[in-house]
């Protein structure tokens, strides 16, 4: 159905504006987004597999076998051979418009492409094919980009064409302008706007991931639900009836029996001893944050992230006791700077703190957390903490890590762009 979306553009303060202080020359810089576009036919048949290419803008990072696959937001999946980690070799670009989330079992991708899932055969990496496709089983993820400090709109025919993603590049503007048009209505037409591993069967992705498998079923979040699939057919996915979890649902997390999902509002758990109808057990509740959640033994823990579109002013690490299932209760929290994805291997605790860099700590008393590392000058997004070594994403980067006894170790690093 045609909805007409009232959205309002607003300017963050001048505080919050990066000025160039040797030449005040009325001019600023700003983080401008404007729309992807493709037209509805083309979009139905757009997964192709080309050869690498720059990455535009790294999201989230998983991994299966000897692979390293990044998505590039919205657009697709870089796929990276690692079989050696000191020398990670780019080889091939899935393009998957839309694409925010993957997960893979048994060499068969899913991978999200808006609304649609799309299943990949991964036997020969040299010869990826598309082997599926299920038409509107998931929800619009292209979400409004509130971190922009402008966005520009150009309008689009609806009817045949969709929005894809959103492309953000910082730009000088005159400071006087920008304040001129502080508070513009933009109307959309698109009522979609408004909803605004080691080796093994199952790879393994970060702490920011959308998608979960486990066992026979894949759990694909969205902001509000949980999307179930049964994948015992590897190659014929069943779309079942989706859990309905609450609001501002951001990531997903599997322990055993239990899922832990991450949300601006706080964090949900249930129970998939039913697999095919998850259960709801329990909530911790926070104020509005970003928030990914890792578990292990008896604690959850928690990065909230203020801020921007995640609400909260202030940013840190929360650690849950959940020892007791069905009322988790808050433990300690550990102030941060603005933390994204995070990960745990044994004692060691990774946590991505954006501009602040890589931390590491020794959590063996989670009331005094012990610094073992701390990587400055480099921006990080999210971990994943292999059997043998450590993979993070920052900035279009792909960082890997040995572990040591008392610390971690870089072994390599390869530029994405």
């Amino acid at each position: 159905m045609k909805k007409k979306i009232l959205l309002i553009l607003t300017v963050v303060a001048l505080g919050f504006i990066s000025c160039d202080n040797d030449n005040d020359d009325g001019y600023a810089e700003y983080l401008v987004a404007r729309p992807l576009v493709m037209s509805k036919a083309e979009f139905t048949s757009s997964v192709d597999i080309i050869a690498p290419r720059p990455i535009d803008e790294s999201g989230k990072v998983y991994a299966y076998q000897d692979y390293i696959f990044i998505n590039d937001k919205y657009q697709g999946v870089h796929v990276i051979d690692n079989s050696n980690p000191e020398q990670p070799v780019k080889i091939t670009f899935i393009k998957i418009p839309g694409n925010v989330d993957i997960s893979v079992k048994e060499n068969f991708l899913y991978a999200d492409s808006l609304m649609d899932l799309v299943v990949l055969d991964l036997s020969n990496i040299n010869d990826i094919k598309q082997v599926n496709r299920l038409e509107n089983v998931l929800y619009n993820n292209i979400f409004w980009p509130f971190e922009a400090d402008i966005i520009e709109h150009e309008a689009y025919d609806y009817n045949t064409e969709i929005l894809v993603g959103w492309e953000t590049v910082t730009e000088r503007r005159l400071i006087e302008e920008v304040e001129q048009n502080r508070g513009i209505d933009i109307f959309f037409e698109d009522a979609a706007l408004a909803n605004a591993a080691e080796r093994g069967s199952t790879g393994q992705g970060g702490s920011l991931a959308r998608f979960k498998i486990v066992e026979d079923y894949l759990y694909a979040v969205d902001s509000h639900n949980i999307n179930v699939f049964n994948i015992s057919d590897l190659e014929n996915p069943e779309d079942l009836e989706d859990v309905y979890a609450g609001f501002d649902i951001e990531t997903i997390f599997n322990r055993g029996n239990h899922l832990f999902l991450g949300s601006m509002r706080g964090m949900y758990i249930y129970d998939i001893s039913s697999p095919a109808t998850p259960t709801f057990v329990s909530e911790f509740q926070h104020g509005t944050a970003c928030d990914p959640v890792v578990v292990d033994g008896d604690y959850a823990y928690v990065t909230l992230r203020g801020g921007n579109e995640c609400g909260a002013l202030e940013s840190g690490l929360f650690i849950v006791d959940i020892s007791n299932i069905e009322d988790p209760k808050l433990t300690i929290d550990y102030p941060m700077d603005e933390p994204y994805g995070l990960g745990i291997k044994d004692e060691k605790l990774f946590v991505c703190d954006g501009s602040s860099g890589l931390k590491v700590y020794d959590k063996t008393d989670v009331e005094n957390l012990v610094t073992l590392n701390h990587f400055k000058n480099i921006v990080t997004f999210d971990v994943i903490p292999l059997e043998n070594h450590l993979i993070m994403v920052g900035d279009e980067v792909l960082y890997q890590y040995e572990y040591l006894d008392d610390e971690i170790k870089l072994i390599s690093q390869i530029g994405l762009n």
